[in-house]
């Protein structure tokens, strides 16, 4: 029968794995679970999502964990470079944050020549490219749809990516032009003349002087209406 001696330079001879393997977390299970978290999270975004991590230092010593609660940091968003929180609230509780990188290939618009100020958007003015969207500003343009109609706000050069914040919707009213009011109300509707004060997009709010004189605000449609509720 082993002396007491020998059971505990036995015990001292078992591999490290074996007697961390059910006391310390397997960082694995950590990064792969982020890496599957913030692929859910990206899962409404334009494009193929693709979301790498490199393995986190083997230093790291964390319990063991029963249900590791992945989330997204405050202020971070999962675009290009990020972060994503993973929690343990038992038996030992632990957090720590496994860099991630999310990358989203997409079509994106692109200014096919030279744009001046002003101008509508058409078909021939446009060119699509897959490129990774996370490399962009925010607000680049990824539907066509989204440029096609739409009036430059600035100039934009050949070969750049089209943003929403560089495009406004056509006016479908403008200064000074002649439009047909419409006043509605339960059980009756009245028409008349008047003039435009400002332009506008339809959906838009716009000014309007009545044929007496009167200004009146109403919400722009297309062919010149003024839709006034009442």
């Amino acid at each position: 029968m082993p002396t007491r001696f020998q059971l505990f330079f036995l015990f001292l001879l078992l591999p490290f794995p074996a007697l961390a393997g059910t006391q310390w977390q397997e960082l694995d299970t950590v990064r792969n679970g982020a890496i599957q978290f913030a692929r859910q999270q990206s899962a409404a975004q334009p494009g193929t999502v693709s979301v790498t991590a490199i393995p986190l230092d083997p230093r790291l010593r964390l319990s063991s964990c029963q249900a590791i609660d992945f989330f997204i940091p405050t202020g971070t968003r999962l675009w290009g470079n990020s972060n994503i929180g993973a929690r343990c609230n038992a038996p030992s509780p632990w957090t720590v944050y496994i860099p991630v990188t999310v990358s989203i290939t997409s079509e994106v618009v692109f200014a096919a020549r030279p744009l001046g100020p002003g101008q509508t958007v058409t078909e021939a003015d446009i060119l699509l490219k897959n490129e990774d969207i996370t490399q962009f500003a925010s607000g680049v343009i990824t539907d066509p749809r989204q440029a096609l109609g739409k009036t430059t706000t600035i100039g934009v050069a050949a070969g750049y990516p089209l943003r929403l914040d560089m495009l406004r919707a056509a006016y479908v009213i403008l200064q000074g032009q002649s439009v047909k009011i419409l006043a509605r109300g339960q059980g009756f509707q009245v028409n008349a003349e008047g003039k435009a004060l400002t332009n506008a997009t339809a959906g838009q709010i716009v000014s309007v002087r009545s044929g007496s004189g009167q200004i009146i605000k109403g919400t722009a449609r297309e062919g010149g209406i003024v839709e006034v509720p009442f």
